[in-house]
């Protein structure tokens, strides 16, 4: 029988209360893990006797393993392939960025280095977006919240991580509370992650967004919108059927109004699908009573999952000014990050061939630039 992850917070809380041992060992026991690396959960000092057998037993202080890690040449970009204890793999992504290189919004940039950490939430996806490599995969498993967190400690080693971005394999709110779970636990005592630097990306499930501002009210929403209207979503989205934009759009308003955050909306530039002037106008029109980000995404095909082409930069700088210019809307088009590694912006599939594994993994502009206009 698989034994769980330390950080499945949910199941070592329940196991707890059943041994009547207190939550408030948790935390400790995740801190000593962190700052031991290598170590298992039954060797945490100053732990209830009971608590010993119960985590040896149970419990691993990971249960996942890194099967490779490849640094783009500019060293900004690091792909962790990560094994999980079924066999299957996920991938993690750190992106690195400088805040005091160029300029945002007109003035000079704050700060300094920070790490976005993009995660995957499930192996392979059910919602089959046709220019997603990760759709060809088809939907194996949910990951544990464990699995999820597992993630982060990984990509710990490798830097300080400050951003989270939930933009990898799989559709976050097809995992709900395995994907609250995580964020809370990020959140809490031990990774003491702002839940203001977390994003959860999504096609749009409305009943679960409807359920975010509750469970998680401070995180930052991203929709993967993609067309500005039902008929050409559905033929790259099918899972749009099931979302209707009018009824996701609806939705939108009263998420925002009730947690007075801005959203950040996805766009994929797909040549002669997406990206002419009407789509311009018609994404300006659906997105004028919202407050959001638009970012937009240059598509890169990927070998025979090329059914469509990247629009051209021309098509991308007019959609642009017809967003900003005409309806005020924030439109920013996503960085690109280490190409020298086999990244393709927006997808991620990680497969077998042969004896060969082929991975292909999501960029994005730096989540914190995108997420810091006030609503």
């Amino acid at each position: 029988m698989a034994v769980h992850s330390i950080f499945d917070a949910g199941v070592l809380r329940n196991e707890f209360e059943k041994a009547g041992i207190s939550h408030k060992f948790i935390p400790l026991i995740w801190k000593y893990i962190l700052h031991n690396p290598g170590c298992q959960a039954h060797e945490v000092p100053s732990l209830p006797s009971i608590a010993y057998p119960l985590l040896s037993s149970k419990f691993k202080s990971m249960t996942s393993t890194l099967a490779s890690v490849v640094d783009s040449s500019d060293r900004v970009t690091t792909k962790l392939l990560i094994e999980l204890q079924s066999g299957s793999f996920v991938e993690a992504v750190i992106m690195r960025y400088d805040t005091r290189l160029g300029r945002y919004g007109g003035n000079p940039r704050p700060g300094g280095p920070r790490s976005t950490l993009c995660i995957s939430s499930q192996v392979g996806c059910k919602m089959g977006c046709t220019f997603c490599a990760t759709g060809s995969m088809g939907f194996k498993s949910n990951l544990s919240s464990g699995e999820i967190v597992e993630q982060l400690v990984h990509a710990s080693s490798f830097s300080d991580i400050r951003n989270i971005v939930f933009m990898g394999m799989g559709e976050p709110l097809n995992n709900y509370a395995a994907v609250v779970e995580a964020v809370q636990a990020m959140t809490g005592s031990c990774f003491r992650l702002s839940p203001k630097r977390i994003t959860i990306s999504t096609v749009g499930i409305i009943h679960a967004i409807n359920k975010l501002k509750d469970d998680l009210p401070n995180v930052n929403l991203a929709v993967s919108l993609h067309a500005p209207i039902q008929d050409i979503r559905c033929q790259i989205m099918p899972a749009a059927r099931a979302f209707p934009l009018g009824r996701l759009m609806d939705n939108l308003r009263l998420y925002q109004e009730n947690s007075q955050r801005k959203i950040l909306i996805e766009y994929i530039m797909l040549d002669g699908v997406n990206d002419e002037e009407q789509h311009a106008h018609q994404l300006g029109q659906l997105l004028k009573m919202l407050v959001v980000v638009v970012n937009l995404i240059p598509f890169n095909p990927i070998g025979s999952l090329s059914c469509y082409n990247a629009s051209s930069e021309q098509n991308v700088k007019k959609f642009q000014r017809i967003l900003r210019g005409v309806y005020n809307v924030r439109t920013t088009v996503r960085r690109e990050m280490g190409q020298d590694i086999s990244g393709a912006c927006g997808q991620l599939v990680v497969k077998r061939s042969g004896t060969k594994l082929v991975e292909h993994v999501n960029k994005l502009t730096d989540i914190e630039d995108l997420s810091s206009l006030k609503i």
